[in-house]
């Protein structure tokens, strides 16, 4: 188990989140309550207005109705229009009274909203990074970084279990649109890693655009989350040792990738679209990782029924599906499987 990091949250960087209602959609409704609720008092009081006297003339016009409503509404009333029948008190003391309640809350609460939406969104976000854990970290999200997030959430994953790192305000408005968590920061800094609970994390994608940078981000996580599965994209093949070396379990050259699709396509038409089916999620086959289960053990890789088996990874070693390691299955076995894509 990874170490659990107990840092108090007040002290770390601030994750934020866009809220799923916008600014624009939560005042309107509020303005339309408010002439709602307006309306419904103006309406009783027009076809009720023979409950209501005028001081001045005596008469109760439309425009009475209308100025003795919103001053009711607003305030208490200057007298000079009165309810005078029993209807007409209690419709003022049990309707008119709680509307100008609400009314004033909607307004007073308007008004607040951006220092109250402040500190709102300020301990929502304190709560949900105390609570961070099993989430997928994502440090940049440039090219790279986007497709893995849009990839991530097509195979499952709740965009609030996904947390991305960047500390360009664009790329982090990109990933706020997709619902994500996010975080402005430098992710190979401790105090960044430690804010996004890397010890907590299920798996972190390195995509800083920079292979220098990568690298440092890989050795800052590695040494604050030592088990911790690690996906890097490296630029230069140089680099590619480089970044096993800081501690990357997984190392992936999109240059080198696109090679072997443009080579395998020469040799063979249906090659690249098989091997783009294996790694698309919407393939008609897809690449599958799992742990042996109990029914599988002492039997060969070739008789599992849920794939077809390729491979098998035991203690570090890996042995493929013409060894005669894998002809039977061991406890602690990892299988990987070519599996039909369900629509």
């Amino acid at each position: 188990m990874p170490p659990r990091d107990d840092r108090p949250v007040s002290s770390l960087p601030l994750l934020r989140k866009r809220s799923r209602t916008p600014v624009w959609l939560a005042l309107s409704w509020r303005v339309l309550l408010a002439l709602g609720l307006i309306g419904i008092a103006l309406a009783v009081h027009w076809f009720d207005r023979g409950g209501l006297r005028d001081n001045s003339d005596g008469q109760v016009s439309l425009i009475d109705v209308i100025y003795f409503t919103m001053i009711t509404v607003t305030t208490v009333g200057y007298g000079d229009i009165v309810p005078v029948t029993d209807r007409a008190r209690l419709f003022d003391t049990f309707v008119v009274t709680p509307v100008r309640l609400f009314v004033w809350l909607i307004f007073l609460g308007t008004a607040y909203d951006f220092l109250f939406k402040r500190v709102w969104e300020k301990w929502r976000m304190r709560v949900l990074q105390r609570d961070l854990s099993g989430h997928v970290i994502v440090a940049g999200h440039g090219a790279s970084g986007t497709e893995a997030v849009v990839e991530l959430k097509r195979r499952g994953r709740s965009a609030d279990a996904i947390v991305v790192i960047d500390p360009q305000v664009d790329a982090l408005e990109r990933a706020e649109c997709e619902g994500t968590v996010v975080l402005a920061a430098d992710a190979t800094r401790n105090a960044t890693l430690e804010a996004v609970r890397v010890a907590r994390a299920s798996a972190m994608i390195v995509a800083a655009g920079r292979d220098d940078t990568s690298i440092l981000i890989v050795l800052t996580a590695r040494r604050l989350a030592p088990d911790l599965p690690i996906s890097v994209v490296i630029r230069s093949e140089d680099n590619e040792a480089l970044a096993t070396q800081a501690g990357a379990n997984t190392v992936i050259n999109p240059a080198s990738f696109a090679g072997l699709l443009l080579a395998g396509s020469t040799t063979g038409p249906h090659l690249a679209d098989y091997m783009m089916d294996l790694a698309g999620l919407h393939g008609a086959v897809s690449l599958h990782e799992r742990p042996v289960v109990a029914n599988e053990i002492g039997k060969p890789l070739s008789a599992i029924a849920t794939g077809m088996g390729l491979r098998v990874y035991r203690g570090g070693t890996r042995y493929g599906f013409w060894q005669s390691e894998v002809q039977a299955l061991e406890p602690g076995d990892r299988i990987i499987e070519v599996v039909p894509f369900e629509r």
